[in-house]
């Protein structure tokens, strides 16, 4: 009995980091139906993108300084410059266009282009397998297709904007699409690899990229929001508890969705899966010729 036991906590602790992987992916679930609710309300995605990082920054700043006041090497002006393009093309471009194709498009759509990362990331890929992936993107953004009838009515209705026909879904796709490539050149050119090494202390890294990311944002959104009454923040809008955002906005929450969402949605994943697999058994293959070259 306690070796079971034993065996259970080993198989517990071996699935935790895709259990937590699962946890995050509810979460970011959550908070998109909650930001195209708040979009839908007329609040400003540029708005929403700089309170968000000012509120991280405060949030993550306490922990930060005590539980790294003894490991937080120097600030020197170099390392500010890469702190300040790891937050430029990993926080304020990235966030700021990803978000503001939430308010064009929904977020079944955003959910299911975030699975291109990988294919873009790793650009030395099989050219079938990025193309795969590639083209479940394009069939999202062009071919929208049939309306999926629902069996019945939403349970839960929020006012706002009717997500059924949107004119700017082209812009929203090229917002989201764009918004992947610069996440995926941040990845790429390893900058948070590389600020890492010279600056090892993790929180108070992710401190100063909220920060300085919430200073970009809020430049950009002064430079193209005049309106001072977007600052203002209302309590109007009714946060729904979600399970899962594919099937919760279209079920309950009574989105719109369409064929070429769920034909696309599944060639990104497949697409998706196929070149993780490639890669893996990329990786198998080098390690049994080094093997075999060693043994030699």
């Amino acid at each position: 009995m306690e070796q079971k036991r034993c065996s259970f906590v080993t198989k517990c602790r071996d699935f935790k980091p895709h259990l937590l992987m699962v946890l995050v992916q509810f979460g970011y679930s959550f908070l998109y139906l909650i930001t195209n609710a708040s979009f839908d309300h007329g609040m400003n995605p540029f708005v929403y993108v700089t309170y968000r990082h000012i509120l991280a920054a405060v949030l993550m700043f306490p922990f930060a300084y005590f539980l790294e006041r003894n490991a937080r090497p120097k600030l020197t002006f170099s390392l500010f410059m890469e702190i300040f393009v790891l937050s430029l093309l990993g926080v304020s471009l990235t966030i700021n266009m990803h978000f503001a194709s939430l308010k064009y498009t929904n977020p079944t759509f955003i959910v299911a282009m975030l699975n291109t990362i990988p294919t873009l990331t790793f650009v030395i890929a099989v050219a079938f397998r990025v193309e795969l992936n590639a083209a479940g993107a394009l069939i999202i953004a062009l071919y929208k297709g049939n309306l999926m009838r629902n069996l019945w009515r939403p349970l839960i209705h929020i006012p706002g904007k009717s997500a059924a026909i949107n004119e700017s879904w082209l812009k929203g796709s090229l917002l989201t699409v764009l918004s992947c490539v610069t996440w995926s050149i941040c990845v790429i050119g390893e900058i948070q690899a590389a600020t890492l090494k010279r600056y090892p202390a993790q929180l108070s890294l992710v401190t100063w990229m909220s920060f300085v990311g919430a200073a970009q944002s809020a430049v950009f959104t002064v430079i193209v929001e005049h309106n001072r009454s977007a600052w203002t923040i209302g309590l109007n809008i009714d946060l729904w508890s979600t399970i899962y955002v594919a099937f919760v906005a279209y079920f309950i929450l009574g989105e719109k969705l369409y064929l070429g969402s769920i034909i696309g949605a599944f060639t990104i994943i497949i697409g998706m899966y196929l070149l993780l697999w490639g890669k893996s058994e990329q990786e198998v293959s080098q390690c049994s010729t080094e093997d075999s070259g060693c043994r030699i």
